[in-house]
This record gives C-alpha cells, structure tokens and sequence, in this order.
C-alpha cells in the first residue's frame, strides 16, 4: 500500500524534532450540497528542526515514531515563488 502523502501549514514548531501541521480539505455537505472546509492537526517529525512555523509543508506516512508522531516532513512547498518579471517596455522599444 502505497503512503499517504499530505501538504499543510505548520501551526507549531515548539517541540524538539516535532512539528504540527494544520491539513484542511474541503467536502460537501451530505444533505445541503455546501463546500465546507474541515481541518485536522497531525504531529510530524522534523529531524533537524528545520522547518518553521508559517511554512507549507508536505508530510508522508511513516511507522509510529511515538503516541502522536505517525508522520515525517518530506519538504517544503515553495508557495512564495514569483514568476520572472517581464519587462514590456524594453520589448516595445526593441520592436520600434
């Protein structure tokens, strides 16, 4: 069975090696049909306390690596990424 993978934001990062990771999903409603968001802490590990808190996150399943912690951090989602400028005007100048 292949292993679940989730992306989330870290909403603490105060424990040693552990991080917790808010993972929201969006389902509708049974009866009335409305998109509700639903989220869930999960407990990963973060070997070298590198991950902080603020940052997207994707955690892959794992054995238990204590009572909470059944996830690991597989790395960072790059949400802040710019595209490259375009820069018009040297465009319009170089086609005149």
């Amino acid at each position: 069975m292949p292993k679940r993978v989730l992306t989330g934001l870290i909403v603490s990062d105060k424990g040693d090696k552990t991080v917790v990771v808010n993972v929201e999903r969006k389902v509708r409603h049974a009866l009335y049909g409305k998109i509700i968001r639903r989220s869930k802490k999960y407990h990963a590990h973060d070997e070298a306390n590198e991950y902080k808190q603020g940052e997207t996150v994707r955690i892959e399943e794992t054995a238990p690596i204590s009572k909470l912690k059944t996830w690991k951090v597989v790395d960072r989602v790059n949400t802040h990424a710019t595209p490259e400028r375009v820069d018009l005007a040297g465009e319009e100048a170089a086609s005149a």
